[in-house]
C-alpha cells in the first residue's frame, strides 16, 4: 500500500476554516488552493459536501463573474479533483494556465491529477514547471518528491522533501513523506523522528502513526509499535493495513487474543487480505469467535 495517500485530494490545510459549506468559499477568497495530498484531512462526508452540486454551482458562478480569473478555475478544479472528477478538473486547470501561463498553483494541481490517472511523466513536467515559475513553492517539491519516491529514486526524493521542509517547516506532508524515504532505506531512527514531527503538525492524522509504528516494529520495539497502532485504529478504524499491523505487533508481544481480534477486524474489512489471513491462522484464530480488543 502506498502510504502517502496521494489519492486523497486536499483542501485539507484549510480544514479549520468553518468546514464544509464555508470551505470552498474561504479557499477562493483566501487563495489557498493547492491540492496537495495530506497526512490528515477531511472525512468522506466532508469531501462529498465540499464537492456538492451547490458548492460547485457557487464556484461556477464565480467563474461566470470572472471568466478570465485563473484562480477561479483553479479553485473549481481543486474541488472537482477532490471528488475524483479528473477530466473536468483537468479542463479547469488547462483553462487556468491558458489564461495565465505563469500561474504555478494550477500546474501543481494539474500534476496531482496526472499522478492520479497514472501519468507520472506529465505530472513530473507540471511539477518542474511550477517550481521553475516559483522556486519557493513547497507543495510542488512535495509532489515531485512523491513521484521520485514512487519511481525508486530516493536521493532525488530526499532532496525535494528537504527543500520543502526548508521552505515550509510546518508542512506535515513533507516530513511524513521524507520519513517514508528514510524508512525504505532502513534508517528507522530518522524515519521515526520525521513521523513524530508530522504528527506534531497534524495531530489527527493516522498515516504517520501507522508509518511510525512500522518503524518501531522494524527495530523490534513491539510495545511502542502496538501503542501507535492502537491510536491509529481509533483515528482510522476502517484501515485493513492498520488492523493487520496491530495484529502483528500483539502477536510478537505474545497476546494472541488481541492479535487474533485485530486480524479478524482486518478480515471483516477485506476477507481476501492475505497478510491478515496468514496472521489469523498463525495465532489460532477461530472464525466467528468474539475477541476483546480493549
Amino acid at each position: 500500500m502506498d502510504r502517502d495517500r496521494g489519492s486523497a485530494y486536499s483542501l485539507r490545510h484549510a480544514a479549520g476554516i468553518g468546514r464544509v459549506a464555508m470551505l470552498a468559499f474561504a479557499l477562493v477568497a483566501g487563495g489557498c488552493s493547492t491540492m496537495v495530498p495530506g497526512v490528515s484531512g477531511l472525512d468522506d462526508d466532508e469531501v462529498q459536501a465540499i464537492s456538492s452540486p451547490t458548492n460547485l454551482r457557487s464556484l461556477s458562478e464565480v467563474i461566470q463573474r470572472n471568466p478570465n480569473d485563473p484562480q477561479a478555475y483553479n479553485m473549481r478544479g481543486s474541488v472537482l479533483g477532490s471528488a475524483g472528477r479528473y477530466n473536468e478538473a483537468l479542463a479547469d486547470f488547462n483553462r487556468a494556465v491558458q489564461i495565465d501561463p505563469r500561474y504555478a498553483p494550477a500546474y501543481a494541481n494539474r500534476a496531482l491529477v496526472h499522478r492520479e490517472i497514472k501519468r507520472p511523466d506529465l505530472a513530473m513536467a507540471d511539477y518542474n514547471r511550477a517550481i521553475q515559475l516559483d522556486p519557493t513553492y513547497a507543495a510542488a517539491y512535495v509532489g515531485r518528491g512523491n513521484i521520485h519516491r514512487a519511481q525508486g529514486h530516493p536521493q532525488q526524493a530526499l532532496a525535494d522533501f528537504n527543500k520543502a521542509v526548508q521552505l515550509k517547516p510546518d508542512d506535515a506532508q513533507a516530513f511524513h513523506n521524507r520519513g517514508l524515504v528514510y524508512q525504505s532505506q532502513r534508517l528507522h531512527k530518522q524515519a521515526i523522528e520525521d513521523f513524530s514531527k508530522a504528527l506534531s503538525l497534524s495531530r489527527n492524522a493516522s498515516e504517520p502513526l501507522l508509518a511510525r509504528g512500522l518503524s518501531y516494529f522494524a527495530v523490534n520495539d513491539f510495545k511502542t509499535a502496538a501503542r501507535d497502532f492502537d491510536e491509529a485504529v481509533e483515528r482510522e478504524p476502517r484501515s485493513v493495513e492498520i488492523w493487520t499491523s496491530r495484529g502483528m505487533a500483539y502477536e510478537r508481544l505474545g497476546d494472541r487474543d488481541q492479535a487474533a481480534g485485530s486480524f479478524a477486524k482486518a478480515l471483516g474489512l477485506n476477507q481476501n487480505y492475505q497478510p491478515a489471513q496468514a496472521g489469523f491462522r498463525r495465532v489460532g484464530g477461530q472464525p466467528g469467535a468474539t475477541y476483546n480488543l480493549n
